[in-house]
């Protein structure tokens, strides 16, 4: 089945490409085990130096990458724009950094001399998604590679042009011929290339599925993972929070790169001395985003990735207005060509309804009042995911118990949940396990080796 390129906002078809055949991923593979074996051997001043190279290239091109990614998945111009700027502050991040994460650790014992001493897997699979193209790619990439490792991309097949494009700049960084290949292939192709002994390790970014079957394909050969799944994010908002900051992060914390981001905020957990006065604010300004061409500097809310994915979340707004949750705007796709849905929010959500469970992939903010931060707490950590935190207060009490109580990989206090090369991002329970970035990122796809000398 073909690989197709398909712009999102005119729903007209940009580009087709075959996948590669058996042979051609066998070639890859062979490539990438050769390569290896003498990139671990290249010195940390060597990799930076092409680290370094990939981020000029990266902000250099940022009008053309940027332009490619919103043709393949519909975010906004000035949006990927920033993308590509930030993949070349993690490249640089790591190219500067790697070698002191990577040091050997003395540790004194009854050996004359014992240190704790990093090295490369091998071949890294990354599985990566569609709705940060290149983000999610670099921020596995310019640590694994700075390691010594070698990668192969998967990438979801909406963006193929963009995973073509991220081999490109690698190869023109100066990176040997191998150490970053992009795999041209289906979903349905990818379980021999996990089971395959060259591959040592897989990370992926993505649905919780997907998380899973990957997980499974993956222990039963007994391979290291790293997920970093999905995310239904509460926006915790206290009485003695500075309201209008709040609402208008909030905002964008929703509708970020079009309301598909894992991180984004979902579920707005507002104390119920404040809620009628931020839920009236908050539609408003939902209600007045500019929705429209991505490629346009103005505009605030483009398309959905596909039509797919605006029916699979049409069906959740639905589901759950049945059972009982009022829309206060939105609830539909908008009459225009392409992917478009409208600035919705729900409230008076059932338990039971999709809403309360389940996470929104698109421009949807989910509503609840509460009577007090016991109850938000309790509200926020009453979900399969936990992947990131957002709560607002000036209350030094009330932000230390959101720090230690909620259940989260990440916890931001008055501030929108984002990741940053210099800290660890990653979640638990069914957001997945494993850190990517900072130094913790580095330390996952290397063998952690003791050495003890007599």
């Amino acid at each position: 089945m073909a690989i197709e390129s398909i712009n999102p906002s005119t729903s007209t078809l940009l580009k087709t490409f075959s996948p590669l055949t058996p042979a051609e991923i066998e070639q890859r593979i062979s490539l990438a085990e050769k390569v290896f074996h003498s990139f671990r051997a290249t010195s940390f001043s060597e990799r930076s130096r092409w680290m370094f190279h990939a981020a000029e290239l990266l902000e250099t091109q940022k009008d053309q990458i940027g332009r490619l990614m919103t043709l393949e998945m519909g975010k906004t111009l000035e949006s990927a724009k920033e993308e590509s700027v930030k993949c070349a502050w993690a490249c640089r991040f790591y190219a500067e950094h790697a070698e002191r994460f990577l040091a050997d650790e003395p540790v004194t014992t009854t050996a004359s001399r014992s240190f704790i001493h990093y090295q490369p897997l091998g071949i890294i699979l990354a599985i990566m998604p569609w709705n940060f193209p290149f983000w999610q790619v670099f921020r596995f990439a310019a640590p694994a590679l700075m390691a010594g490792n070698v990668g192969l991309l998967k990438h979801a097949s909406s963006v193929p042009q963009c995973a073509l494009k991220i081999e490109e700049i690698f190869r023109l960084a100066g990176f040997p011929e191998g150490v970053f290949q992009t795999l041209l292939i289906g979903s349905g192709d990818i379980q021999p290339v996990i089971e395959d002994p060259r591959i040592r390790a897989i990370t992926l970014t993505g649905s919780e599925p997907a998380g899973r079957s990957v997980a499974l394909l993956a222990g039963k050969v007994i391979k290291k993972t790293v997920l970093e799944l999905g995310g239904s994010d509460p926006f915790i908002v206290m009485p003695s929070a500075n309201l209008e900051d709040a609402v208008s992060t909030a905002v964008k914390a929703r509708v970020i790169n079009n309301g598909q981001s894992c991180i984004a905020a979902k579920r707005f957990i507002v104390h119920q001395s404040i809620f009628e006065e931020f839920t009236g604010r908050f539609v408003t300004r939902m209600e007045s985003l500019n929705v429209g061409d991505p490629m346009v500097r103005e505009t605030e809310l483009g398309p959905m990735a596909s039509e797919q994915l605006l029916l699979q979340l049409d069906d959740q707004v639905k589901k759950s207005a049945a059972m009982g949750a009022r829309i206060l705007t939105g609830g539909k796709r908008l009459e225009r060509p392409g992917s478009f849905y409208a600035p919705t929010v729900l409230t008076d959500i059932p338990k039971n309804s999709p809403a309360y469970g389940e996470e929104f992939f698109g421009p949807v903010a989910l509503l609840f009042p509460v009577a007090d931060i016991e109850e938000a707490i309790r509200l926020a950590n009453d979900s399969p995911f936990g992947l990131g935190a957002s709560a607002w207060t000036n209350n030094k009490d009330e932000q230390d118990l959101f720090i230690d109580t909620l259940d989260a990989g990440l916890v931001f206090i008055n501030g929108m949940v984002a990741s940053d090369p210099r800290l660890p991002f990653g979640g638990v329970k069914r957001s997945g396990y494993g850190r990517e970035l900072g130094e913790y990122g580095i330390k996952e796809f290397v063998n952690i080796k003791t050495v003890w000398v007599k």
